[in-house]
């Protein structure tokens, strides 16, 4: 059976409170950064039990100024996972440095700690870690690294709100750690981002954040002075407006409630899938609390009589919505070209992406939603296996 509507592969879950709190900002007279701004900072901050947090309007710009902030430049290299989106690779470049890309753990596909191990030159200067579906990376070993050799440990935490490690929160520490509230994650403002960190990263971030300004709109406003500025650094537009954090503070204040029906839809799917020949499920080690932002299943080719590519398409036909996670960045025409990366240099990658196939996975999602992703998924790989 085919449903009547499009399933989306992430939708985002909005209500009256978020429209609500939008609808109060705009009769504010305050809608770029702000109270709300600086407000959703501070609790977002002590959710995950952060030193200090900075808004952006992505977790690319989180990421791009934790960098700038540690004075990564030309002629640096900086690790990180191949398996990942183009931000995290893009933003090395954005800063003159040169990635270096590593090869993945068959079970997680997060960044292999042996490879970072032997990419780590005398030139590299930084880690920067990705923890791909809301699954973290292996930490321990990757600090380690940082700390024999003097690098900076920054993290990808787009996928990663709210996750653990070894019971401490992802963002709860002092290095730089880049969160994405895009429209599909697991906390959305639409658009935009946090950057959690030290007091003292995040005041040099705050500047680099608008324009290199000593003091943002709101703040010189506050004190009176709202002509006055003065022009530190040569900084971005990269903040957060008060607009998108209306949302996001609502949906802090809904996030648990958000991941308790992330893990009852996970385990729904687990359970209707486990003992299907032609499909893995999911890795989840037993140190960490996944954030589940994708539920990323793999189909198994000696199973069956068709690509992955077919699969996706037969279940797009019966309106099922999915997406693939990721396409690896060695093999993307910029970087295969410039580096000279081959398919095969980080193999484990190059095999796995092509098995990977992520389902609709949000709290939005009815009991009616998720089984028909089950019996369409279950009905797609019966048809085409061997």
């Amino acid at each position: 059976m085919t449903r009547d509507t499009y399933l989306p592969f992430s939708p985002p879950c909005l209500d009256e409170d978020e429209i609500a709190e939008v609808a109060e900002c705009l009769r504010s007279g305050w809608i770029t950064t702000g109270p709300r701004t600086a407000r959703f900072e501070e609790e977002f901050a002590g959710y995950i039990g952060a030193p200090g947090a900075l808004g952006l309007n992505s977790c690319t710009a989180g990421l791009h100024i934790a960098l700038a902030a540690l004075g990564i430049g030309p002629g640096d290299e900086v690790i990180t996972s191949t398996m990942t989106f183009a931000s995290t690779v893009n933003v090395i470049e954005h800063v003159g440095a040169r990635p270096v890309l590593v090869d993945v753990e068959p079970d997680t596909l997060n960044m292999d700690p042996v490879r970072v191990a032997e990419a780590a030159g005398p030139r590299c200067r930084a880690i920067i870690a990705v923890h791909l579906g809301g699954h973290p990376a292996d930490l321990d070993p990757l600090r380690a690294i940082a700390d024999q050799k003097g690098l900076h440990l920054i993290e990808d935490a787009a996928h990663a709100l709210p996750a653990s490690y070894k019971d401490v929160r992802i963002g709860s520490g002092p290095n730089p750690v880049a969160f994405s509230f895009y429209a599909t994650k697991n906390l959305t403002t639409a658009e935009g981002g946090m950057l959690t960190g030290s007091p003292e990263m995040l005041a040099e971030a705050r500047v680099l954040s608008l324009h290199g300004l000593s003091r943002d709109a709101w703040r010189r406003d506050r004190q009176g002075r709202g002509w006055f500025y003065e022009v530190a650094r040569p900084g971005f537009k990269y903040n957060l407006t008060d607009l998108q954090s209306s949302l996001g503070l609502h949906q802090l204040a809904k996030l648990d409630g958000f991941q308790r029906r992330r893990r009852e839809i996970v385990a729904t799917y687990d359970a209707a899938f486990a003992g299907l020949d032609a499909l893995e499920i999911p890795t989840r080690r037993p140190e960490v609390e996944h954030a589940w932002h994708l539920y990323a299943v793999r189909v198994r080719p000696e199973a069956l009589s068709v690509d992955r590519d077919r699969i996706i398409a037969d279940l797009d036909e019966r309106k099922i919505g999915t997406s693939v996670h990721f396409i690896p960045m060695h093999i993307q025409p910029f970087y295969r070209d410039k580096y000279g990366y081959r398919p095969d240099d980080l193999p484990t990658a190059n095999r796995e992406w092509r098995r990977l196939i992520s389902l609709p996975l949000s709290p939005g999602l009815t009991d009616g939603d998720v089984g028909d992703v089950i019996e369409a998924v279950r009905d797609v790989l019966a048809a085409h296996a061997r």
